[in-house]
């Protein structure tokens, strides 16, 4: 019954996207977010970056450190809970959840993550605007 309504629930999130936003635009975005959602589910975090707006990544420039905090993790699950397109095609925005386990003390828990993006007509492309994900709340 749950794995129904999911189903049910995505497939209003992509038919809401697809009503949205312009062909091209949404096509983008969708492959924009796949790519990036992929590397996360993977634990790409170093892929996932380069998804990253340019802006953004110039204003909080990761580190190798940060990065090796992402190796102490593993992604068991990636969950999109709704989407929407502003109006003007030119922002968007996923409501995540990412399930996560400590690879030190196996634990699991789930962070809720807000996606925004944000379309760059100058390169025809999408950038998430928001980051990566904080998975330590600022530990």
């Amino acid at each position: 019954m749950w794995t129904i309504l999911r189903w049910m629930i995505l497939a209003a999130a992509l038919t809401s996207l697809g009503c949205a936003s312009s062909g091209e635009k949404r096509n983008a975005l969708e492959e924009m977010q796949y790519a990036y959602s992929a590397a996360v589910r993977w634990n790409d975090f170093e892929g996932a970056w380069n998804v990253v707006d340019p802006e953004y990544r110039a204003k909080h420039p990761m580190t190798a450190l940060q990065f090796e905090r992402y190796k102490q993790i593993q992604v068991s699950g990636y969950t999109e809970l709704g989407a929407q397109v502003a109006a003007d095609h030119q922002r968007a925005q996923r409501e995540i959840q990412i399930r996560v386990i400590n690879k030190h003390t196996m634990s699991e828990r789930s962070v809720r993550y807000t996606e925004l993006w944000r379309y760059d007509p100058a390169h025809k492309t999408w950038w998430l605007a928001s980051g990566l994900p904080d998975f330590w709340a600022g530990q």
